[in-house]
């Protein structure tokens, strides 16, 4: 075999590409407000349209979420908190899927990291969901990217409502 033989044709490889959704915000609402929207488990089924089981804020700790079934999968997003800090940072594991499954359902193993960040008027809040393999994850890369920006629109609404039940003066300047 010569050389030329061993060498693989460049067109021929197809090399996965791994992606992250950023989404990236400024709300009027203090760090605190918006951690107690991120990490109440009834707020959270709020503005995320999916309840989680056995969410805690604490590190280790698994939790699921129930969404629509797809071929092999049963629906289940596995997720374990891999980090917490309070008011600044929660990291947590997002996994679902089945291997046997193309498109919806395909199998997933992602990061969700939310950072907040006190700024003037409120809280800067940044969303990384990362791991994102394509092409086999595209449906979920698409869908996810789209979907957590109106998650973000359904955090800030939530935020604003626990805001107008606290006195005046516990609400972020300008809120």
């Amino acid at each position: 075999m010569n050389d030329a033989a061993s060498k693989s044709n460049p067109q021929d490889i197809v090399q996965d590409i791994v992606q992250e959704i950023v989404v990236d915000e400024v709300f009027p609402h203090a760090p605190e407000t918006i951690w107690k929207t991120l990490t109440t488990g009834e707020l959270i089924g709020r503005w995320l349209h999916m309840n989680p089981t056995g969410f805690e804020p604490v590190k280790g700790k698994h939790f699921t979420f129930q969404t629509t079934p797809a071929g092999g999968w049963d629906g289940v997003i596995r997720c374990q908190v891999l980090k917490v800090t309070p008011k600044e940072r929660l990291v947590y594991d997002w996994k679902s899927g089945h291997e046997g499954n193309v498109g919806y359902g395909a199998r997933l193993d992602t990061v969700v990291t939310w950072t907040l960040s006190r700024v003037v008027n409120g809280t800067r809040l940044r969303l990384v969901h990362s791991g994102f393999v394509l092409p086999k994850n595209d449906t979920a890369f698409k869908n996810m990217g789209e979907g957590w920006k109106k998650v973000f629109r359904n955090l800030d609404t939530i935020a604003a409502e626990q805001d107008s039940s606290k006195p005046p003066r516990e609400r972020a300047p300008n809120s």
